[in-house]
Order: C-alpha cells, then structure tokens, then sequence
C-alpha cells in the first residue's frame, strides 16, 4: 500500500489556493465594455482596426478591409505614427476563407515575429497581454498586417 505524498493540510491548502485563483481569473478575463460597444457599433463588416490606446480606445490609428505591409508609410490605410503604436485590436472581417489577421513585428509581413487574431475572439482589448511568435510584446509593436487562413499561423501564435 502507497503512502499519501501529501498531508490533508497541504491538499486544504491547494484547494484554497486553486479556490482563490477562480475568484481572480474572471477579472483578468473580462471584456472591455468600449471594445464592446465599438463592436456592437460595426459588427462584422470586414474591417481590421487598431486603436493607440487599450480598450479599443484613443486614437483610432486605422481600419480597412485589406492588409498594409507599412504602418509607417504615407500610404494604405495605416500611416505615419501609426507604426509600433497600436495598444488594442479588433478582426471584424468576414467569416470563411482568409479571416485570420496576422499582426507582424517587421515590415512587409516578414516572418520574425507575428500574432494572429481568429474572427471569433473579436478584439484584443490590452495588446500588453500578448507575444509575437519571437516573444517581444506586441503592445506599441505592430508594424504590419494581412489577412491570412488560420492554417497560416503556427500553433501558440494565436492572441485573444
């Protein structure tokens, strides 16, 4: 017959800790109530945004239902200071097909780091939660985006 490795206090002490982590984990998971409204205000429409701000707020840095190899350029619907801005994102693109955005470190797509927001999650209301693929914060760090599959980007570099 095997001992038990754990006393009862240890097993007590455990629960309680795994009790008091349900308590916390709700909070952190909440969704942003103005990343809400603002997609309750497009819905799906086939736009990618990004804001300067978390919670889908401050400056609104861009929207377009294509994808921009340069935030920084004067051209495309990201521009100028846009680049290594965004705080907060949002897919409401189409469903089927390309509906995947990857969100890049580099310019023109290269892949030295990148994060992909599935149609489903929606939005990512605080950037400084998520990695690139190359585990650099994407918060004030995206540079670049396009639409891809979701068979396109790597297991663990999904966001949410």
């Amino acid at each position: 017959m095997r001992r038990p490795t754990a006393s009862f206090a240890t097993l007590g002490l455990a629960t309680l800790a795994l009790t008091a982590l349900g308590v916390v984990l709700p909070t952190t998971a909440q969704a942003s109530a103005a990343c809400d409204a603002n997609w309750n205000s497009h819905g799906r429409d086939g736009n990618v945004r990004a804001w300067r701000d978390v919670n889908c707020q401050g400056e609104l840095l861009g929207v377009t239902p294509g994808s921009d190899p340069d935030w920084w350029d004067t051209t495309g619907p990201f521009q100028g200071n846009d680049g290594d801005a965004a705080s907060s994102v949002m897919n409401s693109g189409y469903v089927g097909g390309k509906d995947v955005v990857a969100f890049y470190f580099r310019l023109n797509y290269l892949d030295t780091g990148y994060g992909c927001l599935k149609p489903g999650e929606l939005y990512v209301d605080d950037l400084t939660r998520s990695q690139f693929t190359n585990g650099h914060t994407m918060n004030d760090s995206i540079v670049s985006h396009t639409w891809v599959r979701e068979s396109a980007c790597a297991p663990g570099s999904f966001i949410s």
